[in-house]
This record gives structure tokens, C-alpha cells and sequence, in this order.
């Protein structure tokens, strides 16, 4: 990446970072006491997100490495991992500041087609892995439920709901899957460009363009279709730091209530991000995490409060995390 390109998105993080700390919603005094109460268990929490980040890495490197161009250290698929989740935690409607940056930094090593299938390809590895998580969590209820007892609700309300959640998740893997066999970047271009207000500048686009998407799709194509086994690693991978993810909450809640599974973290992990994914536009989802923490660990009688404090401590592990992702904008390897 040029280096006045590597500096406007370092001083946007910089500046949403800093813009994020002053209107940060809690009291700094609350702050104190949350990681009083945290104790060595924050910096755990902290250093367990390096071993996730970390197969996030390995899973992009699956995808980038692919053997038709240059390979690429994994130090700098690392750093573009972590660099290109800060920046997208900061950046409201999500993927609109990490995603731009990978293809940007990428495409030094391999040229700009490859970079832009190659963080296409993972953006839609990592959404899938969600829908793939929370399809399961929603099977995980309804066993714990007959095989647990009363602790896990299926009145008629939570059947129609656990429902409709399993019919669009499965449709949504559905078109994903379709997407891998055959590339949808063009049809999504076709889409918007019967969409008003975007129509004319996706048809410009599209025509202008064509030969260049065409590469894009053939590429996400080749992955599936001739790579099978990194593909379905690097979904593996990702589907596998989501379930690894959950230890943050088995360890914070449990400290608070030993009676908490981590069954039970996973659901609460799976619901509180379905909730906060919802309202993507927010930067850090804010709002939206705390509240889905709280509803989702009402769901499964645990204390709101225990919810709250919870995503408390997340969302200022989420703020180290960001903070060192935008550094490592400037310490990362560079390539121009």
C-alpha cells in the first residue's frame, strides 16, 4: 500500500478511537471497579482474543496462500487480520474501513484481483461461520432443553422463534453456498444496479468493471471447487474461534455463578451477537452489545446484571484489541 494511503487509514483509526474513548457510555469509575472485580482475568480474556485472532489468521492465510501468486508472511497476515477487525469495530456499518485496507495492503503482494477475491472470500468465511455458530446454538437449545429440564424455555413463543432463526439461517447457507460454487460479486452488482439511488453508479460500475468482477467470482469459484480442503479449513477454523470465543463468558459469568455451563456461555455468546449484529451500522455496536448480553443471559435465567457486567469487560477488551490493531497499522510490514 501506498504509505498516504497507510496514513489516511491510521489517522481515521486514530481518530475514531479517540472519538470512541470520549463518548465511551460508563462511568470511568465503573470502569475501575469492572476490572477491580475482573482481576487477573481480564488480561487472560485479553490474551485468549490473541489465540482467536490468531486462527482468524490462519484461516485467511488458507485463503490468500493459495499456490497461483506470491506467498504471503504470515506476520503480515496477522497483522492485516488484527488491523482489519480494529478498524472495522470503529467504523460504522461494519466492513467499510477493514476491508478497503486488506485489498489495499494485499494487493502489493499479490495484485489487486487476487487481493480483492481474497478478502471477499474471507469476509464471506467469516459471516458463514457465524450463521453456522448460531444454526448450532439453536440445535444446542433444543437439546439441552429435553435433556436438562426446565432451565431452557420451548413454550410456544420461544418454538415459533427458534423456528423462523433456523429457516433463515439455513437459507442464508443456502445462497452462501451457491456464492462459493459460483462467485456472486457480478450478481450482486446486477442487484444494485436495480436498486435506486445506487443503480447508476453499480450499472457504471458493472459495465466498466465486468472482465475485472468476472476474475473476482472465478476466484472464489476456484477455492471451493479445485481447493476443497483449505476451504473447508479455513471454515473450520473460523467456526471453531466463535466456540473458543465463548471461554470469555464461561469465565466472567462463572466467576459470578457457578452453576453457569459453558453450554451456556456459547448460548449466551451466539444470542448477544446475533442481537448485536442486528444493528451493524453502530461502531462497536454500541448499545446493542450490552443489550443483547442482558436479554440473552435473561434467556437462560442468569442474572441481567451478570449479562451487563459481562459485556462490560468484553467491550473493553474489544477497545485494547482495536487500540492495538491501529498501531499495528504502523509497525506492521510494509510493501509498496
Amino acid at each position: 500500500m501506498k504509505k498516504r494511503w497507510q496514513n489516511i487509514f491510521f489517522v481515521f483509526g486514530v481518530a475514531a478511537v479517540v472519538l470512541m474513548l470520549l463518548t465511551f457510555d460508563a462511568d470511568w469509575n465503573r470502569v475501575r471497579e469492572v476490572l477491580s472485580d475482573a482481576g487477573i482475568w481480564f488480561p487472560v480474556i485479553v490474551l485468549l482474543w490473541g489465540l482467536i485472532y490468531l486462527m482468524n489468521a490462519c484461516s485467511f492465510g488458507l485463503i490468500i496462500n493459495d499456490g497461483t501468486s506470491r506467498r504471503v508472511p504470515f506476520g503480515k497476515v496477522f497483522q492485516l487480520t488484527v488491523s482489519g477487525y480494529a478498524l472495522n469495530y470503529v467504523t460504522p456499518l461494519g466492513l467499510m474501513g477493514g476491508e478497503p485496507y486488506r485489498i489495499l495492503e494485499l494487493s502489493g503482494f499479490v495484485g489487486g484481483r487476487k487481493a480483492s477475491s481474497a478478502v471477499i472470500l474471507y469476509s464471506m468465511m467469516h459471516i458463514c461461520s457465524h450463521f453456522c455458530f448460531w444454526l448450532s446454538a439453536v440445535v444446542l437449545y433444543v437439546v439441552l432443553h429435553f435433556c436438562v429440564g426446565s432451565k431452557y424455555v420451548l413454550n410456544a413463543w420461544m418454538c415459533v422463534m427458534l423456528g423462523v432463526m433456523s429457516v433463515v439461517f439455513v437459507l442464508v447457507l443456502w445462497f452462501f453456498s451457491l456464492g462459493y460454487r459460483h462467485g456472486f460479486v457480478v450478481k450482486v452488482f446486477g442487484l444494485l444496479s436495480r436498486i435506486p439511488l445506487v443503480k447508476k453508479w453499480a450499472a457504471g460500475y458493472l459495465d466498466k468493471h465486468r472482465a475485472e468482477l468476472e476474475e473476482v467470482d472465478s476466484q472464489i469459484a476456484f477455492l471451493h471447487t479445485q481447493r476443497k480442503a483449505p476451504f473447508w479449513w479455513s471454515l473450520f477454523l473460523e467456526y471453531a474461534a466463535r466456540v473458543v470465543s465463548c471461554l470469555e463468558y464461561w469465565l466472567l459469568i462463572g466467576m459470578l455463578m457457578p452453576g453457569f455451563s459453558f453450554w451456556d456461555s456459547i448460548l449466551v455468546m451466539a444470542f448477544s451477537s446475533l442481537f448485536s449484529n442486528l444493528i451493524f451500522f453502530s461502531p462497536m455496536q454500541m448499545g446493542g452489545y450490552e443489550g443483547g448480553m442482558a436479554l440473552a443471559a435473561g434467556g437462560i435465567q442468569v442474572p441481567g446484571a451478570y449479562g451487563l457486567y459481562t459485556a462490560l469487560v468484553a467491550r473493553l477488551r474489544q477497545i485494547v484489541w482495536t487500540v492495538i490493531g491501529i498501531i499495528m497499522m504502523k509497525t506492521g510490514r510494509k510493501h509498496d
